[in-house]
């Protein structure tokens, strides 16, 4: 599948493995997991290839995330993406890397 990306941070974070401000810091092995959970999405033809690595526990969300579908990175953060159709092609545009609250856990 295609992966974009709504904000440069995320981008940089995937192809640098860094970013330049201070607010979207991670410590390193998240970022690692985080690069290596991006590069399994592009493997993949769809979405539904996701559903298969059960660590990731891809999920839609509900509530207030309604129309979103997320991945975990590890126990404590996950990516959130927006899942589209487009000329037949499935696109996932990654939205944000989010710290899981203990609601979640």
């Amino acid at each position: 599948m295609t992966v974009n990306f709504e904000q440069e941070y995320l981008y940089d974070l995937y192809t640098k493995g860094k970013v330049n401000d201070k607010k979207h810091r991670f410590q390193p092995q998240i970022v690692n997991k985080y690069i290596r959970v991006i590069k399994l999405m592009t493997a993949e033809d769809n979405v539904m290839g996701l559903a298969k690595y059960g660590s990731l526990h891809y999920e839609h969300l509900h509530g207030d995330k309604e129309g979103l579908s997320s991945v975990r990175v590890n126990d404590q953060y996950r990516i959130e993406f927006k899942e589209e159709l487009e000329d037949g092609k499935e696109i996932a545009t990654i939205c944000n890397i989010t710290e899981l609250s203990n609601h979640y856990s």
